[in-house]
């Protein structure tokens, strides 16, 4: 038996590339039917990944990979409040 552990990979809706879970940021539909970013990746709802690039934000945004993962129109003042969210992070 091997002592290895798995590690988790996560497909980004911009990009389609496979990543670590860690690498990656989680976009979540909450049962109030809100967008948030989840840092931690622990919170409850439907959801869905994105690197750590303002590039992907924007190719998930316009191929609908986000509207698709999360089975939601997602108006553009959302996409616009993430893309804040997205700077704050980077700086940090």
């Amino acid at each position: 038996m091997s002592t290895e552990k798995k590690v988790p990979m996560r497909k980004c809706v911009g990009c389609g590339e496979m990543k670590s879970k860690k690498e990656m940021m989680r976009v979540l539909k909450t049962a109030e039917n809100e967008i948030v970013l989840d840092t931690t990746g622990r919170k409850n709802g439907r959801g869905a990944y994105l690197c750590f690039s303002k590039e992907c934000l924007q190719n998930a945004a316009k191929n609908r990979g986000l509207e698709r993962s999360l089975k939601m129109a997602i108006p553009k003042e959302v996409y616009e409040s993430l893309e804040r969210e997205f700077e704050n992070i980077e700086q940090k």
